[in-house]
């Protein structure tokens, strides 16, 4: 099987990690892994339109939040 940069950067620390901790970084994997079965990860560092969009409204979300907040 051939891995793409990303998939090998993180087969590379994962090797370098001792054991127990391996063992339960691999469990955790599993864990979020079933939670979403279908999807893939998008190894692209590239944004989309639909990416910018998406950051623009939650950043803009996230900021009427802290400022309503520091209103109170």
């Amino acid at each position: 099987m051939q891995l793409n940069p990303g998939e090998a950067s993180l087969v590379e620390a994962f090797r370098r990690l001792p054991p127990n901790a391996a063992a339960e970084l691999s469990a955790l994997a599993e864990r979020l892994a079933a939670l979403a079965p279908n999807s893939r990860i998008d190894w692209s560092d590239a944004w989309s339109d639909e990416d910018l969009k998406e950051f623009r409204a939650a950043s803009l979300r996230r900021f009427d939040a802290e400022e309503s907040e520091e209103s109170r």
